[in-house]
């Protein structure tokens, strides 16, 4: 039989690396406690330490609203493009109903295959 693979939330994880950074209790007792492996928390408080200084970074910041902006762009570009397209398809249609009456649908609307 085996064995599901378990996952922790990131504030979970950060949670107990907080506990054990603060030195209350050792990490043999956070382990048992949450029903973890010592091995797996020694893991995030590792991680934890090598990207804390991620947090003080004042480049993310900065591509963090480049990307924002880029994202707006990208979003208004796309309003523009379905308006158009909107546009296109309404004019098609009305144009249909002009020169084929206004059951055009049905006259183009692919057949089934016989068997």
């Amino acid at each position: 039989m085996s064995r599901q693979r378990r996952s922790f939330s990131a504030k979970f994880k950060s949670d107990l690396v907080i506990e054990l950074l603060k030195g209350e209790k050792d990490i043999n007792t956070l382990a048992v406690e949450n029903n973890i492996q010592p091995n797996l928390l020694r893991n995030w408080k590792k991680e934890f330490l090598d990207k804390a200084s991620v947090v003080f970074d004042d480049k993310r910041e900065g591509n963090l609203k480049e990307k924002l902006v880029e994202e707006r762009r990208e979003k208004a570009e796309y309003a523009k493009k379905v308006g158009q397209l909107t546009m296109q398809v309404d004019w098609l249609k009305k144009k249909s109903e002009e020169i084929c009456g206004s059951d055009y649908e049905s006259k183009f609307s692919p057949k089934p295959f016989d068997d």
